[in-house]
């Protein structure tokens, strides 16, 4: 099964694809955490994607999508792909229905994960506390929240049309949104 989890950064997508990993057995496909590696390995790619987040751009999906293109062409991550952030633009999920349809999968399931500016500010900055993340200061915070808003209403539309779309409230306690997932998933 691949499922889509997206919305706005502190929304909980992590935290819920870390659940669906466990539960079906699948593979977490969390741009964050490949556009973190890059950072930490220092890469050119890197530096250009640490530049782009100080200022609260997003990372371009020429490099997003080319990292994500590796994950889903391996054949023993088929059809087990959970996509934790991706995609963020038009382009991106336009892009992983070619990258899908070319390696004979689909998406099963997308779970929009809705939640206002007020909850993300509070989730993100007690995880900058707790996790240390450079990414979650405060002004940051607005200019991603703002730019996610902004760049992502063309997905939300894209996807809202789709049988498979289900809007999720993430401003939920943890293990409430769960439990809505899994209705979805139990289908």
């Amino acid at each position: 099964m691949n499922i889509v989890l997206f919305g706005p950064p502190g929304a909980g997508k992590g935290t819920q694809a870390k659940y669906l990993v466990k539960k079906l057995n699948s593979f977490q496909i969390s741009t964050g955490e490949l556009l973190r590696e890059e950072i930490y390995k220092n890469s050119d790619i890197g530096k250009t994607i640490t530049n782009d987040m100080k200022n609260g751009k997003f990372v371009s999906d020429e490099i997003v999508n080319k990292l994500i293109e590796n994950l889903v062409s391996d054949p023993q991550k088929k059809n087990r792909l959970i996509f934790d952030g991706y995609p963020r633009s038009l382009s991106q999920a336009k892009n992983l229905d070619i990258l899908l349809e070319s390696s004979s999968q689909k998406i099963d399931l997308i779970l929009y994960l809705k939640v206002d500016k007020d909850t993300v500010v509070k989730r993100l900055e007690k995880r900058k506390i707790i996790e240390n993340r450079s990414d979650d200061e405060t002004s940051t915070i607005l200019k991603r929240f703002d730019t996610y808003m902004n760049t992502t209403e063309p997905v939300l539309n894209y996807y809202s049309e789709n049988p498979k779309f289900k809007e999720i409230d993430g401003s939920l306690e943890i293990d409430e949104i769960t439990r809505k997932i899994d209705t979805f998933i139990n289908v």
